[in-house]
């Protein structure tokens, strides 16, 4: 590239190399400092051996101004000549452009300024964010409305997955404390497994909440939930209006891992006495496989047949205990309530295999929980009533006492789908009825 004259030392050449602006045959001219009288940039020509010249912003190559004649097209020799501008003028009006461009971009030949650190820009808090795995349908919504909400508080959120191993889950975090995260929300796999890290994690100065499920023993700056226990009890109390004879049920609950089972089982059976429902056959489903949901319906009916319902932990191991019934010819005639609202279990509800879903706002909780993340952050009460979402309450984790947000599940059935599902947009309506619609 020929040059009238140049101001770039050898390593600022290079730097414009890589950044890839335009070629030209031939530089227009120099831009000089009008405070040292160095030559202060170049003057490209934008295409080879046209008359127009640009002047390229040091950070990403691009022309930040293009000058050249309208009317003509030409005219290498002239500037801005809208309207014949006399060539006294040329020299002082190209300096006074230059110098605009350059305090517009922030840029100075002294200061090193690039796309992602700006002396004028905050920088952005990190958040760490690892799920359990996203075989539950439900954690995909979590995920997308707590990204979202964080990014627009200004916060970056490193999404990673467990899958369903705890030893994976303690290398992420362990990956988190590395990277010194401000914050780190965790979706346990194992509460008992994580404590150790988890504590490591605090005593490294980084805030951590327990998204959804709680991790014993660890005192965390926030536990979110619904409130498990209530869970329990809406799906005890569904079944007892859905069979008022009493009879045998079989109860398929979650994972054994998870502590949010031990409240949910506390609420279902404490609100089973004395209903005339009787527990014949209970299992776990270690890390909420489904596929040991249709095993174990299968393993009760060879005990007996003789049942009225099931409880399922959730929605998924639902759609596996359906299917066992279903191959035993029980599908419709035994009651089934599960929890997560999955479209799944919409549909059974309105097609009438499973009599009702626990539905749990889950963008809320992410919603809710992303705010008071980036609260964290940056130093604030989130129990103070000037936050945005206070948080009132606390639960024991060991012997530790954690500030608890708890929000609360709603029952859902054929009687009210359409309201809060369809209504509250959760699912569409040709979603929850395309199946009833295919039939018609």
């Amino acid at each position: 590239m020929a040059a009238g004259g140049s101001i770039f030392d050898d390593s600022q050449i290079n730097r414009c190399r890589q950044m890839n602006h335009p070629a030209s045959n031939g530089a227009m001219g120099e831009v000089y400092n009008r405070h040292t009288g160095e030559a202060a940039g170049k003057v490209f020509s934008w295409h080879p051996g046209e008359a127009m010249s640009g002047v390229f912003n040091r950070r990403s190559g691009d022309a930040v101004n293009k000058v050249f004649n309208r009317r003509s097209g030409g005219a290498a020799n002239r500037v801005f000549n809208l309207r014949s501008v006399r060539a006294f003028y040329r020299p002082l009006l190209f300096l006074l452009l230059f110098f605009a461009v350059f305090s517009l971009t922030g840029c100075s030949q002294t200061d090193e300024v690039t796309e992602t650190e700006t002396p004028e820009t905050e920088a952005r808090f990190q958040i760490g964010l690892s799920f359990d795995s996203f075989v539950i349908e439900r954690w995909l919504r979590d995920r997308d409305m707590f990204v979202s909400t964080a990014q627009s508080l200004g916060a970056d959120v490193n999404v990673q997955v467990a899958g369903g191993d705890a030893e994976e889950q303690i290398s992420q975090i362990e990956y988190f404390i590395q990277k010194k995260m401000d914050v780190i929300v965790i979706v346990a796999v194992d509460g008992d497994a994580l404590k150790d890290v988890v504590n490591d994690a605090i005593n490294a100065g980084i805030r951590v909440i327990c998204y959804d499920r709680l991790i014993s023993d660890v005192d965390a700056d926030l536990y979110i939930s619904f409130d498990n226990r209530e869970v329990g009890v809406l799906m005890a109390e569904s079944l007892i209006s859905a069979c008022p004879d009493g009879g045998n049920i079989f109860a398929i609950y979650g994972s054994p891992t998870d502590l949010n089972v031990d409240d949910v089982v506390d609420g279902f059976t404490a609100t089973l006495e004395g209903s005339g429902l009787t527990i014949v056959y209970s299992a776990y489903c270690d890390n909420w496989l489904a596929e040991l949901a249709f095993d174990y319906v299968n393993e009760g009916l060879e005990i007996t047949n003789d049942i009225v319902a099931v409880m399922c932990g959730n929605d998924d191991l639902a759609s596996q205990a359906i299917k066992a019934l279903s191959e035993n010819q029980l599908a419709g005639e035994v009651t089934v309530v599960g929890q997560d609202a999955e479209l799944s279990a919409c549909q059974r509800i309105v097609e009438g295999t499973q009599e009702m879903t626990v539905y749990k706002s889950v963008e809320e909780e992410a919603m809710v929980a992303a705010t008071l993340a980036v609260a964290l952050a940056r130093g604030e009460d989130i129990t103070s009533e000037d936050c945005a979402w206070p948080v009132t309450e606390t639960i024991a984790s060991g012997s530790c006492e954690v500030p608890y947000y708890r929000l609360e599940p709603v029952a859902v059935t054929i009687d009210n789908i359409d309201e809060v599902i369809i209504s509250g947009g959760y699912h569409s309506r040709d979603d929850v009825y395309l199946n009833i619609r295919d039939e018609e």
